[in-house]
């Protein structure tokens, strides 16, 4: 057993002192799920470095990698990303800067634009993908089992907010109309 401090479970100590034993499972869940992702982006984003990727961009060219036309508008691009036009902005800027993508006007709406992955985009994408895929996405310690457990959690609990979700988007363009 290691000896080592843990911040989450001294959080937790300090939670349960506190306000009980009831919440402190859902504190300790959530704070170790923040740490995880913190822990998953630094090591992901090392591994993405020699490409000149981050995970954001990376998800980008995969999503623009995987559709059949090698292009998304940028409305589209955020909605699978599910990030803020913003951001999509800003990514795709920096896969632009790197020559891995470019934009263009939509054939068929021409206030859409389009980014769409050049050749140099789509070869970066199978090399950094062939560098997470030897790293394991970064995971270890984790074994498969185990991954395939955490996995089977979290898409129920992302399942319920997303069916909340859209939801609330039929609710909402209802009333609009």
């Amino acid at each position: 057993m290691s000896t080592a401090f843990d911040p989450i479970e001294e959080a937790r100590r300090q939670w349960v002192a506190r306000w009980g034993d009831a919440p402190a499972p859902a504190m300790t869940a959530v704070t170790s799920i923040m740490r995880a992702q913190q822990i998953l982006m630094a090591r992901l984003n090392d591994l993405l470095k020699p490409f000149g990727l981050t995970f954001p961009r990376y998800e980008a060219l995969m999503l623009l990698d995987f559709s059949r036309s090698g292009s998304l508008p940028l409305g589209r691009l955020g909605w699978r990303l599910q990030v803020h036009p913003t951001s999509v902005t800003n990514t795709v800027d920096g896969l632009e800067r790197l020559g891995y993508v470019r934009r263009e006007s939509s054939g068929q709406d021409r206030r859409q634009t389009l980014a769409v992955i050049t050749p140099s985009g789509r070869r970066a994408a199978e090399a950094a993908t062939q560098a997470l895929n030897d790293a394991l996405f970064g995971t270890a310690p984790l074994t498969r089992g185990q991954l395939e457990q955490l996995a089977d959690l979290l898409r129920e609990f992302r399942a319920v907010a997303d069916a909340a979700s859209d939801h609330a988007a039929r609710s909402s363009a209802a009333s609009a109309a």
